[in-house]
């Protein structure tokens, strides 16, 4: 996503099953452990990491079996109207936005509108004036731009938008053709992974190109109607949900100062515009865990072999190319949109998101049908003089909590 980012938050409200669950994958190291201690560690866990790191407010599910078994709501969703943070609060979902992007070009893949391995420019000819170095425009292909190897830069647009007066996001796609021929190609196609903002945007504009539907009506069509996800939407909020949107938060040296609000992401927004409450977001889970009983309803949106297309290993993560690359024995890929994570003696299949004060991130790991979801209203940066108040590391102390403590009790089915 774009480089103005999003935020982490604390934790109340913890409601599970009342089932104990006993873990049997000894083989991870962990002795056999009650789910609902395990619950009640995490609850007192969570509410410290998020005050220590200064969050305003969070929400976190945890999903097992398309149940969610956990769910905790912390803080305040505006801190101005001491509103707070509940089951409807409506987070931004910035980068995660790529997998649903990722989702509708397999659509269409699927029927027959275009192939992954089609050159970009045959449906965009307006990206023929970008300067390739290494070869010829034609090589990069729809298949490079879904696994971020095409070759285009990181930032979506990284001329000005830095003044209260400028537009959150390029509004038009007449602005990103204006800069194409000032745009380069930084290496040869399909060679590696780079993340890509743009990449995705090419892709946001194929989808128009070829069903004639605006982006956001597209999904809301092919993906939130078919997965009764109601509450979500993109961009600017409707009146009626106006009363749920979480604002954003900066932190700095002690200093918290509010994002701007209801921002639009213009052309953007098939890379990281997307907003949407938790639950909403959980039926989207649902759907990429798989539900036997909901097969045939699934497989109208995307067809379960081609899903799991999307999360195949395509391009290696090399270390250093992401951040926070921590943990044990890990190791990193990058599938259509979806990154794979293997840590912790364990597969994970994932995304994050980065946006405006805002940060998100899901975890799922097939083998147990196990998943976790999380947003943070509050970007907190460490500098010299204040290092406690780090959202970006509470994001990863957490990942790794949860690995390690939770994830571990759902045996591999």
């Amino acid at each position: 996503m774009k480089s103005r980012q999003g935020a982490f938050v604390c934790a109340a409200l913890f409601f599970l099953t009342s089932i104990p669950l006993m873990m049997t994958e000894s083989g991870y190291g962990q002795t056999p452990r009650n789910f609902a201690q395990a619950r009640r560690e995490l609850k007192t866990w969570y509410e410290q990491a998020m005050r220590k790191h200064g969050i305003v407010g969070s929400s976190l599910m945890l999903i097992q079996d398309n149940q969610v078994i956990a769910q905790e709501f912390f803080g305040q969703a505006n801190q101005e109207k001491l509103q707070p943070v509940t089951e409807s609060t409506i987070y931004h979902w910035a980068s995660i936005t790529k997998t649903f992007t990722g989702i509708a070009i397999m659509q269409l893949r699927d029927r027959g509108l275009l192939q992954l391995e089609d050159p970009i420019v045959k449906y965009l000819p307006e990206l023929r004036a970008v300067h390739n170095s290494h070869g010829s425009i034609n090589d990069i292909t729809i298949k490079h731009l879904l696994t971020h190897s095409a070759g285009f830069r990181s930032a979506t647009w990284p001329w000005g938008g830095d003044k209260d007066w400028h537009p959150h996001e390029p509004a038009k796609w007449s602005q990103i053709v204006a800069m194409l021929p000032y745009t380069e190609i930084e290496f040869k196609p399909g060679s590696k992974f780079s993340y890509s903002n743009p990449g995705i945007i090419f892709l946001g504009r194929v989808i128009e190109e070829l069903t004639g539907d605006d982006y956001e009506v597209y999904i809301d069509k092919n993906i939130f109607k078919p997965l009764d996800m109601h509450q979500s939407y993109f961009d600017t909020t409707p009146n009626h949900l106006l009363k749920n949107r979480s604002h954003s938060y900066y932190l700095k040296e002690g200093k918290l100062t509010p994002a701007r609000f209801d921002v639009d992401t213009g052309v953007t927004v098939s890379n990281g515009g997307l907003n949407a409450p938790l639950p909403d977001m959980v039926k989207y889970l649902n759907f990429l865990i798989g539900d036997p009983r909901r097969l045939n309803q699934y497989d109208q949106i995307l067809k379960r072999e081609s899903l799991l297309e999307m999360f195949r290993s395509q391009i290696d993560i090399q270390a250093g190319a992401l951040p926070q690359q921590e943990g044990q024995n890990r190791k990193d890929a990058i599938g259509l949109t979806f990154f794979l994570e293997e840590n912790f003696g364990m597969r994970f299949i994932g995304h994050s998101g980065s946006q405006n004060g805002f940060i998100t991130h899901f975890y799922i790991r097939p083998e147990s049908r196990t998943a976790y979801i999380v947003a943070f209203n509050t970007h907190a940066t460490p500098t010299e003089k204040d290092s406690g108040h780090d959202t970006r590391l509470l994001d990863r102390e957490l990942k790794e909590y949860l690995f390690q403590k939770i994830f571990t009790l759902f045996a591999a089915k």
